[in-house]
């Protein structure tokens, strides 16, 4: 009775890992964009912030302090390379986790990837702001811009002011701050 018992557990394990397995071949990874609530950031020019790379995996190749553009829908994200400054480029990576639960709590995005619902690494993004140079905030996704483009949500950044937490510092009427890290980016409106 004992070797039976024995014989039809691991046939129960053997077809539970059988299961799982096929399972984990046929899952594709999902990206997933998610907005932060609350400010904006990032520029070519952000103050030295120290590597925060926690880990993770995520599919493409980018370490931080580059830039990628993110388009898409929450649930259904893509993420590429692209110079920072550049018209594609609407983030800057700022850390790299393994959730994004994880990234620093002032980010103003993050990408994260999945396999069979579980969060394999999430990139921490911050918008790619260029002093001197235009965003338009309007929709789901930050666009660089020509200053001169007419639009509804657009602002200039003046200036990059460090060691602040509020925007009270800024030379501009306005500007977006970024508590943990104590920085603010000022602009103007377009």
């Amino acid at each position: 009775m004992t070797l039976n018992r024995l014989q039809r557990g691991l046939a129960a394990a053997s077809l539970m890992l059988a299961a799982l397995t096929l399972g984990a071949c046929g899952s594709d990874i999902t990206g997933r964009a998610v907005p932060e609530a609350g400010g904006v950031v990032a520029d070519t020019l952000l103050p030295e912030v120290p590597e925060a790379d926690a880990g993770g995996t995520v599919e493409i190749d980018v370490e931080i302090g580059e830039c990628v553009e993110l388009t898409g829908t929450v649930d259904d994200a893509n993420v590429a390379k692209a110079p920072c400054g550049s018209a594609p480029a609407n983030y800057k990576v700022i850390g790299k986790a393994p959730t994004n639960a994880q990234c620093v709590s002032d980010a103003d995005s993050y990408y994260y990837e999945t396999l069979m619902g579980d969060e394999q690494g999430a990139l921490c993004l911050d918008i790619d702001w260029v002093v001197g140079g235009c965003m338009d905030l309007a929709d789901d996704q930050p666009i660089h811009i020509d200053c001169a483009t007419p639009t509804r949500e657009g602002v200039r950044v003046a200036e990059i002011i460090t060691d602040v937490t509020d925007v009270e510092k800024c030379s501009t009427p306005s500007g977006f701050v970024y508590d943990e890290r104590r920085f603010a980016v000022c602009t103007d409106d377009l």
